[in-house]
This record gives C-alpha cells, structure tokens and sequence, in this order.
C-alpha cells in the first residue's frame, strides 16, 4: 500500500560572509557566518510505502544511493524511529552540487522534516537537528528553517531577519574541495565577534576562505570580477561558502535581472530573492 505522492522544497542558501576563528581539536574548525536562505529549490516528491524500503525512483543518477544524502538521511531517521515504513522518492535538481550553496545539505534537511512528518515518526525539532548534524554541519540550519547567524561548525544557530533583497548568484561550473580549501597555506582566521541579532550591525563581510578558492578554481576570481563591473549593486560582490558560487546583492529584481543578462554564458547564472523562512515548515506545500 503505497500512499499519495506528497511534493516539498529544499532551498538554496548563500553565506554573507564567513569567519573561520580557529581549528578544533576534532579536525573541524570553528567558524562565524549568516546563511541566508533564498527562494530556489530542489524540489522533492516522497511516496510513502510501507515495505520498509527506501527507494529512488528518479533524479541524482550521477550520484551512487549509499552516497546520496536524501537517502542517508531517509535511512537515519528509519533506523532511529524503528519505523517499519518506507518511501519512494524523487528529486528535480535546481541547485548545482558541490556550488557552496547548501543543496544536498538542505536534501537532507528536507528529508528528514517531510519523513519525520508523513511517516508521524513525531521527532522533536531538537532531535531532528541532531540527526541532521551527523549527515553534515550545514543541514541543521535547514532543519530549523530559518536565516541564521551560525557559530560553532555552523550548528549554534540565531535566527535573523534580513531585508528581501535579491541576488545574483554564479555558480563557474567547478567544484571546489572543502578539505583542501581548510588546509590550503592562503586560508586566513578572524578573531570571534560578539553575536548579532541584525546583519547591518555586521561591518566585515569577507569571506576568509576566498583566496584560497581563488587560487585553487581561477574562474571564481573572474566570475566576481564581472559582478563587481554590474551597475547598482549593494556592496561588493562575495562568495559563499567554500565555493564555487559568487553572488552580488541587489534592492530590486529588476537590477538582479539586468545584471544577469551580463554573465559570461559559460557559467550557470540565476537570480533570487532572500527568504528568512523556508517553505519545508508549511505543510501545505506537501499538498500540492
């Protein structure tokens, strides 16, 4: 007995700026960001089964099952609820991988909220973080749904409420290596910064992983040139994350969107505005 296909969304996010402070003893590094979450999706269908088997039906080809995070994450929360039932599950990929903007991380994120929820597994919002920890330091930020500054890994979590500005964001088409951005000789570290509840009390917007991305992917170097040559953008153009993606912040979509007509084709380019809340907790996107 298999019931309805439900459809949800796992959005993109960009980090305004990222801090790395120090280099922990479990080979993790703290670290200070705002992930800002915007209204670009993967979007996902679940088909609940209850032959206990968790099964992608399509989409993520290129990527082997037990390396699959909606599937990890699917299979974590089934061994940790002792659920007998299972799923069928799709995925239309939006968000490029390995861009440093957060998609399989919020694959994941969106799994374990929409399981949790179609399965009535009934996993507090607490218990589902921890969970999301073990599949990787950005999905707790996914889980909880919201704008976020982030401390420790990116775990301690504040949420924020930014302006509804739009972003052009550029993803070069190559992926960056996190590890070897962590351990490359032009990684610089930032002393910690007290806690803010409001971005705009936030002067230093760079990104301290940058320039070992720029030396490791050139293109990323090209790609904020070019957005820094945009007319009307707000500040100057960043990275996020490790890379590869680049972005520039604009107060209206229609700048975001003559901006984007100026991108080199050869890089995948889109605009979007940002979110402060995700859809994955409005359940009425499931009944679509």
């Amino acid at each position: 007995m298999s019931s309805s296909p439900k459809v949800w969304l796992a959005p993109a996010k960009i980090n305004l700026f990222l801090h790395i402070n120090s280099k922990r003893k479990d080979g993790y590094h703290n670290l200070q960001t705002l992930f800002q979450l915007l209204d670009y999706h993967d979007e996902l269908q679940f088909t609940v089964t209850d032959q206990g088997i968790i099964n992608r039906t399509s989409g993520n080809e290129n990527i082997a099952p037990e390396c699959d995070l909606i599937i990890r994450a699917a299979e974590l929360l089934q061994k940790n609820t002792k659920t007998h039932l299972g799923c069928d599950v799709s995925i239309v990929k939006r968000i490029p991988a390995g861009a440093g903007l957060g998609g399989g991380s919020s694959d994941a994120a969106t799994t374990l909220v929409a399981l949790n929820h179609l399965w009535k597994t009934d996993l507090s919002l607490q218990k589902l973080t921890a969970l999301g920890l073990e599949l990787g330091a950005d999905v707790p930020v996914f889980i909880n749904a919201q704008s976020a500054w982030a401390e420790g890994v990116g775990e301690i979590l504040s949420p924020v409420n930014t302006p509804n500005n739009y972003f052009l964001v550029v993803f070069v088409n190559q992926h960056t290596s996190t590890s070897e951005i962590f351990s490359h000789k032009a990684l610089t570290m930032s002393p910690m910064i007290g806690k803010i509840s409001d971005f705009s009390e936030l002067t230093n917007t760079h990104n301290d992983c940058l320039q070992a991305a720029i030396e490791q992917t050139e293109e990323i170097g090209l790609a904020l040139e070019e957005l820094n040559n945009c007319s009307n953008l707000i500040g100057k153009a960043r990275m996020s994350g490790t890379g590869s993606s680049v972005f520039a912040e604009f107060s209206t979509k229609k700048n975001a969107l003559a901006a984007l007509e100026k991108m080199p084709k050869k890089w995948m380019s889109f605009t979007a505005q940002a979110i402060n809340t995700s859809p994955i907790l409005k359940w009425a996107v499931a009944k679509r």
